[in-house]
């Protein structure tokens, strides 16, 4: 079993961040693999291993002056990675709509996920609850956060991360100019600003009153 994880690097949130001209993330420093597609790489392994043979392959777009994130899931047992970086994506709006592009079934928000021969098996998160939902292979699948515990890359799976082919491709070699970047994205990101500090909090003495000193401040802001 062949499994592409579509994954991306996003700037260190450790890290202060700061913007373009043109409103967008300035991402010259430090990358990382975005910890949220860590579960898709780890589902995917999982999937292969199950299935007795096969590889994961990890998909990307952005920047390739620093390719540590995409390193990482290398380490953590991906065979191969390909990378689609061109400044002529600079503004690019990463497509929702892959499995329409590719006319395969899509199943989103996968708590769970399992094969059964052609057949793929997913309980799919709800706000009531979940679906059991059933769907022909290949398909385009997307996991919550929590599906599966992501593994942590071993020394030698990192020593062998620095080997495993890493492709880079531009725009022109997949035949897409004209169609991508700010122009393609059908939006543009108008102002950027900054969320409002966080106020200190009300203190209350409990002197044996402190619940019914509770109940009117909540009402005060009209909580209740």
């Amino acid at each position: 079993m062949n499994i592409v994880v579509c994954v991306k690097q996003i700037p260190d949130p450790a890290a202060p961040q700061s913007f373009d001209a043109s409103n967008n993330l300035d991402r010259s420093g430090k990358l990382i693999l975005d910890e949220a597609d860590t579960y898709g790489v780890e589902m995917a392994l999982q999937l292969v291993d199950k299935a007795g043979g096969g590889e994961v392959t990890v998909v990307s777009m952005g920047s390739a002056s620093d390719v540590a994130g995409i390193r990482n899931a290398l380490a953590m047992g991906a065979a191969k990675a390909v990378i689609v970086s061109d400044e002529a994506l600079r503004g690019s709006d990463a497509l929702a709509t892959l499995a329409e592009l590719l006319q395969l079934p899509s199943i989103t928000f996968a708590k769970s996920v399992e094969i059964d021969g052609t057949t793929l098996k997913v309980e799919r998160q709800t706000e009531s609850g979940y679906d059991e939902v059933t769907a022909p292979l290949p398909c385009v699948v997307s996991v919550t956060a929590g599906v599966v515990e992501p593994r942590y890359a071993s020394f030698k799976g990192i020593m062998a991360a620095k080997s495993k082919p890493l492709q880079t491709l531009s725009v022109s070699e997949l035949g897409l100019d004209g169609q991508v970047g700010a122009a393609g994205a059908g939006q543009a990101i108008v102002e950027v600003v900054a969320a409002e500090a966080r106020q200190s909090g009300e203190k209350f003495v409990d002197e044996g009153d402190g619940a019914d000193k509770i109940v009117a401040f909540l009402e005060s802001i009209k909580v209740l």
